[in-house]
């Protein structure tokens, strides 16, 4: 099984901007000796500290202190693909869904060269229609070579693109494609929530991660991406899959006890 894409260090970093919390303040209020968050927070894990830690931040404190054990198991379906796109030294996801007679891409990584070879690999012909979640390089980097080829691409706030806002649905095939806000990380952001199959699957983007959201720029957009997030899932069964931009697929009920950031203990919740 896939390890999450964040670690502790990471959800840590995110919820310190979210919080506008600097070290000492956060040591002081948890009552733990500064040296020894200096040595959490640059990768030393001690369970007890991420208890307090946890709850000063307003994370879920059992959460946050499993985070290194957790690994999502989730089932992904035969007709969704997921295409593993270099970035950096890192990679970042875009999912493709074989709806009937019809291929859906959502996101297209960075560079285009490298999500058509993988189309061309896995699937052998270009998609019908194209969905972003957001203008981040690394998820809409590789559309325009798509839009020169008239392919169909619908996202929220990019010039070129067919115009697709939160409420918005498509009907594609047997499937429905649901547009949600997910703004936070990104300002505007799309979530896509696909009806059709045995359970609902949401496409998160840079949303929601397993284990994680992303990062937020300030505590107003950190506290907008938890708002967001719980709308999007207000009614969304926990078989829900949540295909993230990033890392490893889950379900919405493995986040819910999981992810620190929105487990049911958690301030966010």
């Amino acid at each position: 099984m896939e390890m999450p894409e964040d670690d502790f260090t990471d959800i840590l970093r995110k919820a310190m901007i979210g919080k506008a919390l600097a070290a000492q303040e956060i040591a002081r209020r948890a009552e733990i000796n500064p040296a020894a968050f200096e040595r959490f927070q640059s990768g030393q894990f001690d369970e007890a500290l991420a208890h307090k830690i946890a709850i000063t931040l307003g994370l879920d404190a059992d959460a946050y202190a499993a985070i290194n054990s957790y690994r999502p198991d989730a089932n992904v379906p035969s007709q969704i693909h997921r295409l593993r796109l270099p970035f950096g030294s890192g990679h970042v996801n875009a999912w493709m869904l074989e709806a009937d007679k019809q291929l859906i891409l959502f996101d297209t990584g960075y560079q285009a060269k490298d999500l058509l070879a993988q189309i061309d690999h896995h699937l052998g012909r270009l998609p019908d229609q194209v969905f972003i979640t957001h203008d981040h390089r690394d998820h809409s980097g590789g559309m325009h070579q798509l839009l020169q080829k008239g392919i169909p691409i619908h996202a929220q706030g990019i010039r070129e693109t067919s115009p697709m806002k939160p409420g918005d649905s498509l009907r594609i095939g047997s499937f429905t494609i649901s547009a949600c806000d997910l703004a936070g990380h990104a300002i505007p952001a799309l979530g896509y929530r696909i009806d059709g199959m045995q359970a609902p699957v949401m496409i998160t983007g840079d949303a929601l991660f397993a284990g994680s959201i992303g990062g937020c720029a300030t505590s107003e957009a950190y506290r907008i991406a938890l708002k967001n997030i719980r709308r999007a899932f207000a009614n969304i069964p926990p078989n829900c899959l949540v295909l993230p931009g990033h890392g490893p697929a889950s379900t919405w009920g493995a986040e819910t006890k999981h992810n620190p950031f929105i487990a049911s203990k958690s301030e966010s919740r």
